[in-house]
């Protein structure tokens, strides 16, 4: 009753091992360039949300620092 079925067009992951992972250098390439655009990602998230939290706090928000008195 069990019979093996041979599936002609494969999962998800089986297609991305196709593509990416065979071959070391694409492999290699794949997980550089992604950790780079991870990071880029997050750093951006991070800065933004930063930003938005500290409204009014920050050095560039306070018009009177650096400014001498006026005489």
């Amino acid at each position: 009753m069990a019979s093996a079925v041979k599936r002609s067009g494969g999962g998800v992951l089986e297609g991305m091992y196709r593509m990416i992972m065979r071959r070391t250098p694409v492999y290699v390439t794949f997980v550089v360039v992604g950790a780079f655009l991870g990071e880029r990602a997050v750093d951006y998230g991070v800065r933004s949300l930063w930003d938005h939290n500290n409204v009014g706090k920050r050095y560039e928000d306070i018009s009177v620092l650096g400014q001498r008195p006026t005489e």
